[in-house]
């Protein structure tokens, strides 16, 4: 049993769990809820993306543009491992 290095990254962890409650979340959302900067959202949503466990909408309100983000099957089947996972390294402390 290996820890998703890609979750595991607090940043990242609580961007997982945000989208995993919602049907999608947008940039602006994400960056007021997590309180990061710009540059380290973005950095981190590269990360995931990449993973494939996000998909990205590019979109426009009005003239202004607009970047959400959705869980994709793979990043929701990958988080319920990570949890599934580090309960079993919990499980393996307590046993000893």
């Amino acid at each position: 049993m290996e820890i998703d290095r890609i979750i595991h990254e607090p940043a990242r962890l609580r961007i997982m769990m945000i989208l995993s409650g919602l049907e999608q979340a947008d940039f602006n959302f994400l960056l007021t809820t997590l309180s990061l900067t710009r540059g380290n959202l973005s950095r981190h949503m590269e990360k995931l993306e990449s993973a494939a466990y996000l998909k990205v909408k590019k979109s426009f309100k009005g003239k202004i543009p607009n970047t959400s983000y959705q869980l994709t099957q793979k990043g929701s089947k990958s988080l319920a491992q990570y949890w599934e996972n580090l309960d079993s390294v919990r499980q393996l402390g307590n046993s000893r």
